[in-house]
């Protein structure tokens, strides 16, 4: 069986339990944590993601962040200046962290507490917002529930995205191939 339709087999009996209403935002967050390599194989497959989610009775709304960055950067009024120092952005990347957050609470202001906001595309985020940042920001103002697909590790409760970044302790329910 391949890594995506074990993690797809997993979601699938993870989506199906009851889920507790009296946790707190940040307990509400599942990492679905794939092999970075496998990223185009599980894109292909969201929609068998979707399709667990409705079977077990919820609605779901998928997010992808991929364009995000470049389409922040294309509305820039400085983007020619960034260009030519690309260390001049350090600043602005912030504002690129705050836009990215704001785009993920207003799907999430949409959605109740049996709706799963699906996020994919933070690969594209590396190195510009870090994933810690961004689901700790966006968890305070969260009624549904959060899928995060993230290409990476998960190893002793630490999430490391794509493999190369110290990775962060989070709350985050771990949904992995191997166990």
């Amino acid at each position: 069986m391949s890594e995506v339709d074990a993690l797809l087999k997993r979601y699938e009996r993870h989506v199906r339990v009851p889920w507790p209403m009296d946790v707190a935002p940040e307990q509400r967050v599942w990492f679905v944590v794939y092999d970075p390599m496998q990223e185009r194989r599980l894109r292909l497959r969201l929609g068998a993601f979707e399709a667990a989610t409705r079977e077990a009775g919820h609605d779901w709304r998928l997010l992808d962040l991929t364009k995000d960055f470049a389409q922040w950067m294309a509305d820039h009024d400085y983007r020619e200046a960034y260009f030519e120092e690309p260390a001049d952005m350090e600043l602005a990347l912030s504002d690129f962290a705050e836009a990215v957050a704001e785009r993920v609470e207003d799907t999430l202001k949409d959605a109740d507490s049996e709706t799963v906001v699906a996020l994919c595309g933070l690969g594209s985020l590396f190195g510009l917002v870090r994933v810690s940042d961004l689901v700790n920001r966006i968890a305070p103002s969260m009624r549904s529930w959060l899928l995060v697909f993230f290409p990476g590790r998960y190893d002793e409760s630490n999430y490391r995205l794509l493999d190369a970044r110290d990775g962060w302790n989070y709350l985050a329910v771990p949904i992995t191939a191997h166990s």
